[in-house]
């Protein structure tokens, strides 16, 4: 690997030293995170790069947003337990591990006490968008959320949209002004890779991709390393954002 993001939900508190210590041993680290916006009862993530980490208005919605992911986790633990399924609320900050918390670090604790036989199991049958423990999350529209990016310097794309995005939902973000796409994802399947190339190419998109790896605590998070983009895709967005320069 030669360029990496971190891309943390709502959360960029790993950058700084992340570049720190990539500049020591030759990896160059763009700044990143993944936020979300809700379109058509929907959570659909996006991808942000690039931006200027310490953009204060970022940083305020940052916080703002992460304090409610805290809200939102605990009354997603209230409703598992009223539905007899005890999981400490401090399994899951363990989880998080002092970072942004979410569904992700309750699914690992339903997993860790055994209410779950699977990471995906979890979502099917409590915390998913339909499920009986699922609890709304506050969310910024997309066009105010692109704003935010735009006005902090980066570029927004949809992550993985061969799972949750439809045809609806990806012309609202079409419409509101997204980037790119996340072409290359461990989810997509060489035709839907080819499908959504077609489609940045029809509305003049950047293209991106990556492993989506969460530290190796799922089953199917294997692709760190392995599901890779080519460095012209990367020089592409700098050439998006600084015409005049040249890509390194």
């Amino acid at each position: 690997l030669t360029t990496i993001s971190i891309t943390d939900h709502d959360s960029v508190n790993a950058v700084e030293e992340a570049i720190s210590f990539g500049s020591e041993i030759g990896i160059q680290v763009i700044p990143g995170v993944e936020l979300s916006v809700t379109i058509e009862n929907r959570d659909v993530h996006i991808l942000a790069y690039f931006f200027d980490y310490k953009n204060k208005p970022l940083l305020e919605y940052l916080d703002y947003f992460r304090k409610e992911r805290y809200k939102r986790a605990e009354k997603i633990v209230d409703r598992l337990h009223s539905l007899k399924i005890p999981v400490p609320f401090e399994t899951v900050l363990k989880k998080a591990n002092n970072g942004s918390v979410g569904r992700f670090h309750i699914a690992l604790a339903l997993l860790e006490h055994g209410h779950v036989k699977s990471y995906n199991d979890a979502f099917y049958k409590y915390i998913g968008d339909r499920g009986p423990a699922f609890e709304e999350k506050v969310s910024l529209r997309p066009e105010e959320l692109f704003s935010l990016v735009n006005h902090a310097g980066g570029i927004s794309f949809i992550a993985h949209p061969g799972k949750l995005v439809n045809e609806i939902v990806l012309d609202s973000l079409l419409k509101a002004g997204v980037d790119g796409i996340e072409i290359i994802h461990p989810s997509h399947s060489p035709e839907l890779m080819n499908y959504y190339r077609s489609i940045a190419s029809e509305y003049f998109l950047l293209e991106s991709g990556g492993s989506d790896f969460h530290g190796g605590q799922r089953k199917d998070d294997y692709a760190f390393g392995t599901v890779t983009i080519p460095e012209t895709m990367v020089n592409t967005m700098r050439n998006r954002l600084f015409p005049h320069s040249l890509a390194v």
